[in-house]
């Protein structure tokens, strides 16, 4: 074939995934593939355990995690217009978490902190180095986590949702001193949920409209936003988990009652979107083609690439624990040999697509590896962050990122006109 797909290894994945209905793992699958502008899609399965209704391709998926590169992009639109700065503290814009203090000890009562050696940036909140986030220690009677709960943030999986509008949660998060020293390590999660609320007021609209204005709209991202209308209902695919008892796939989240058949107190950056499969193939697309969407541009070339490089440190890594080879590449945006950003002297840890699976995305009803639902691809957005040793240039009227490496090259390279966009 033309384009490179292989009808042998093509029926090779739907084997695969046929095998994972059959033997019960899932109800149904949708598999993509785009290379070269040829799709290959395949649905198979049901919607629902014991369901008639088929798998389809415009079935809508909750896609969890999949929602943090969105939510990235979305800063990444802001800090290149100025209306936010990476490396400028965040406190302008929330208020609550300026001054903060932090823990002694992370197993340590409440009261016994110390002053943090830096305010939080955006920058912290993008690479989840905040100081805030999931606990990924097996006790979950540390006093922080139970003062967590007790004041209903719900930091774990999108379900339960928190019943705090934005200003509230982050008023009750603003009680809590930091887990870690800003910078000091990554924790996850909760730097996207941070970062919904940093978007809406720095925008000064809701943050489902900021989403849909710039990026859903414009990359004809019809059925993505925080909820399901009701005349699409019926296109909701049924979630599960997998049972800690039984091992088998246990209801998670219906339809008719759904959590997201109904818009939430609490716009979620980290996991609170639902989409199609054709939706986020738009999406990655234009991640794939460096921010650009045909003949419109959603984001610049130096902030993709920044998005798709590894940001941590080793010291940072060694310090937030290793989690069974969390840090190896798995799965991010994977370049060609031959794509532009192969081309230029890249940082250390660049992330992948996950290997030999370029243009491949997965959307599964029933959540993640071991049936958690907050993780659905597994990794897909574990890393959105940027390289280091790049510098935020202000150049009026636009926004880039400039790398320092060779700041002779930055003095020699012609200002670019920032594009006209109308609002869709």
């Amino acid at each position: 074939m033309s384009s490179g797909l292989s009808r042998a290894r093509l029926g090779r994945l739907h084997d695969v995934m046929a095998r994972h209905v059959e033997r019960g793992a899932v109800p149904g699958v949708v598999t993509l593939v785009d290379r070269r502008g040829e799709l290959h899609v395949d649905a198979i399965g049901t919607k629902a355990v014991g369901g008639s209704d088929p798998m389809r391709r415009d079935t809508i998926f909750r896609i969890t995690s999949m929602t943090k590169p969105v939510t990235a992009v979305a800063a990444m639109i802001l800090v290149e217009e100025c209306g936010l700065r990476l490396d400028e503290p965040v406190d302008r814009w929330l208020p609550e978490l300026a001054d903060r203090k932090v823990l002694r000890r992370l197993d340590g009562p409440l009261d016994d902190v110390v002053p943090a050696h830096r305010p939080i940036t955006l920058r912290d909140l993008l690479t989840f180095r905040m100081g805030f986030g999931m606990i990924m220690e097996p006790s979950g009677d540390y006093p922080i986590q139970r003062a967590v709960n007790d004041l209903g943030l719900r930091l774990g999986p999108p379900k339960p949702a928190t019943p705090h509008a934005p200003d509230e949660w982050m008023r009750r998060l603003g009680t809590l001193p930091l887990m870690h020293q800003p910078g000091e390590r990554w924790m996850y999660n909760t730097g996207s949920h941070v970062l919904g609320v940093l978007i809406a007021r720095a925008a000064g609209e809701p943050l489902e409209t900021f989403f849909r204005e710039r990026i859903f709209a414009p990359l004809g991202m019809r059925d993505t936003g925080f909820g399901v209308p009701r005349e699409k209902l019926d296109r909701l695919a049924t979630s599960y988990w997998t049972s800690a008892d039984t091992g088998g796939l246990e209801l998670h989240d219906g339809v008719a009652d759904s959590q997201w058949s109904r818009p939430p107190a609490f716009p979620d950056g980290a996991a609170g979107l639902v989409s199609t499969i054709d939706d986020y193939l738009a999406f990655g697309r234009m991640m794939r083609d460096m921010g650009r969407h045909g003949s419109e541009r959603i984001l610049s070339r130096p902030s993709v690439e920044a998005m798709s490089t590894d940001q941590l440190t080793p010291a940072q890594k060694a310090a937030s624990g290793d989690f069974g080879g969390f840090w190896e590449p798995r799965l991010g945006i994977r370049h060609g040999r031959r794509h532009p950003a192969r081309r230029r002297r890249r940082g250390p840890g660049t992330l992948r697509m996950g290997r030999r699976l370029r243009h491949l995305v997965g959307l599964r009803p029933e959540g993640g590896p071991g049936g958690h639902p907050d993780d659905p691809a597994g990794g897909i957005s574990a890393a959105l962050t940027r390289p280091p040793r790049l510098l935020d240039v202000g150049v009026p009227g636009d926004r880039r990122l400039t790398s320092l490496s060779n700041p002779r090259a930055l003095a020699r390279r012609p200002v670019e006109q920032p594009e006209r966009r109308s609002k869709p």
